[in-house]
């Protein structure tokens, strides 16, 4: 897909438990938007031989990460920010940086339960794109990734959710930055798909009698 054109630089940042699908969604949207993909898995691979994901960890990436975010931003380019904004200081800071940068940000809260997101988080597969610079968790360290996430409130952010299909998910938040007038007209209808007629029985099931055809269709609108 081309290049959106966004009317300003946006910072996309994550928000969600170890498996819930973060850097799915923040990979697919980078390339269907044409934004920058900054991702704490790659980072944390290439740095840290035997990741811990303690708080010295968490600085290291994060500096870099928000000195990477910086220079695209410079030079124009939307950034999609992947590292769990888990705490709010770490989101203050994020929109302190778009600010202080001229840019807007969204964070994208994709919500999962946390069985499911457990199960997910030691399960990784490396021949996968999105799992093959993540490590699978321990429980401790799954553990102390909720136990330091801190829900947001009344802050900018969407939900979407970490079991729905790709489509859904972009349809959201795509959604949310045409609202906020972030990607230019020309753009706006393209990447979202319109609702139709879902077609709801076959005709085979109408020509036994069992339903009527004439209404096998449900506007959704």
């Amino acid at each position: 897909m081309s290049k959106t054109s966004f009317t300003q630089p946006v910072v996309i940042y994550m928000y969600g438990l170890p498996g819930s699908g973060k850097t799915f969604v923040a990979r697919q949207l980078a390339e269907t938007l044409g934004m920058a993909h900054i991702s704490s898995d790659r980072l944390r691979f290439e740095l840290f031989e035997e990741p811990l994901y303690d708080k010295t960890e968490h600085m290291v990436l994060t500096n870099l990460m928000n000195y990477m975010t910086e220079l695209f931003i410079d030079a124009g380019q939307s950034v999609i920010y992947d590292l769990s904004a888990s705490r709010l200081s770490d989101r203050k800071m994020l929109r302190s940086l778009a600010k202080r940068k001229g840019a807007k940000e969204l964070m994208v809260w994709i919500q999962i339960d946390a069985d499911s997101a457990y199960a997910r988080s030691i399960s990784r597969d490396k021949r996968k794109a999105d799992d093959k610079f993540s490590n699978n968790l321990k429980k401790p360290q799954f553990e102390l990734f909720m136990k330091a996430m801190q829900n947001p409130v009344q802050e900018n952010y969407v939900v979407v959710s970490g079991k729905h299909v790709f489509n859904s998910q972009k349809n959201t938040i795509v959604r949310r930055l045409i609202e906020a007038g972030l990607i230019a007209m020309n753009d706006a209808t393209a990447p979202i798909a319109k609702p139709g007629m879902v077609n709801l029985v076959s005709r085979a099931q109408s020509q036994m009698g069992r339903v009527d055809y004439s209404r096998r269709n449900i506007d959704i609108v």
